[in-house]
């Protein structure tokens, strides 16, 4: 379990976040902000990248407990979708930051994850390699992944979960496709062996 203080110093650090970029937030701030010394900081984080770290994996996991069973693309999409809508200032402050790269790891995480349950339901038992669900598995995580970057990139400036679900209209029997089609060149492979 957390501590108080460790968890005094997480929470300032969020709302210092949601009104100034990660740039501009010292530990002076931080410890200002919750009411702990510095030693008291430095006892729980190691910097402010480690107290970033730390967040973000709290965040990924309660997206993924959240969630409940991914059962279709749209579902993956829209948990991704609804985590960065509800963030949207802290996204923005981060993923503009020196601190990206931290932010794209967690954010791609999130996506595997994600995509790890949808796939579970998805590909239930069809029979097919181990080399072809990774294949899927990564696809679909860069898709989600790569949606959600360019959406940051452009600003937050369009309808998010709008175009998901388009996708997702657009893109119906997909799996369904690429699943039949790994599960004939599976079958084919063994029929040779």
């Amino acid at each position: 379990m957390s501590s108080p203080a460790r968890q005094s110093i997480k929470a300032a650090f969020l709302h210092l976040l949601e009104t100034r970029p990660l740039r501009e937030i010292t530990v002076k701030d931080i410890v200002q902000e919750c009411g702990v010394n510095r030693n008291s900081f430095y006892y729980h984080f190691k910097d402010i990248p480690a107290l970033l770290q730390e967040i973000a994996t709290d965040y990924a996991d309660r997206i993924i407990a959240a969630q409940g069973p991914a059962l279709s693309l749209r579902d993956c999409l829209e948990t991704a979708a609804r985590f960065a809508l509800e963030n949207r200032q802290l996204i923005l402050h981060i993923s503009q930051s020196a601190h990206r790269d931290l932010f794209e790891m967690h954010l791609m995480d999130v996506c595997r994850r994600v995509v790890q349950d949808y796939a579970a339901a998805a590909f239930g038992s069809v029979p097919i390699r181990q080399e072809d669900r990774e294949v899927l598995l990564r696809f679909y995580q860069c898709a989600c992944f790569g949606q959600i970057l360019e959406w940051l990139n452009s600003g937050m400036r369009y309808d998010l979960q709008g175009q998901f679900r388009r996708l997702c209209q657009l893109g119906e029997g997909m799996t369904e496709t690429l699943l039949r089609r790994a599960a004939e060149d599976a079958a084919a492979g063994s029929a040779l062996s």
